[in-house]
């Protein structure tokens, strides 16, 4: 589970994860990436309604913590990161939610490298 330092829970940091932020999309979630300070990266999810009824939602929230508490060393610090689940994210495996957030991490954080002349903050 990822520990509780380590989740996003206040609105206005979404809000500038996902206004501000670069965004990479995958068919079975989308993730939004900004770096905002220099404290530990802060991680959030978003699974709507859309993506099933309350145990389904729960699983799925689960799971993406889960692949996220041994990502979160890939993250810079300050990094603000919100990953939203789609409705395929449902009837997802469990592999191909991990391929697809690393395909989308490994994207976000690329793109921030370039533009950052590959120097971390």
């Amino acid at each position: 589970m990822l520990s509780r330092q380590s989740r996003m829970r206040r609105g206005d940091e979404f809000e500038a994860a996902v206004r501000r932020g670069k965004r990479a999309g995958r068919p079975t979630l989308v993730v939004h990436f900004t770096i905002s300070g220099e404290n530990e990266p802060l991680v959030g999810f978003v699974v709507s309604k859309a993506v099933g009824d309350a145990v389904t939602r729960n699983k799925v929230k689960r799971r993406l913590r889960h692949l996220m508490r041994d990502r979160l060393d890939r993250l810079p610090r300050g990094s603000l990161l919100v990953v939203r689940a789609n409705p395929p994210a449902a009837s997802a495996r469990f592999e191909q939610l991990a391929a697809e957030l690393d395909s989308a991490l490994e994207r976000l954080l690329r793109r921030h490298e370039s533009s950052t002349g590959g120097q971390q903050r």
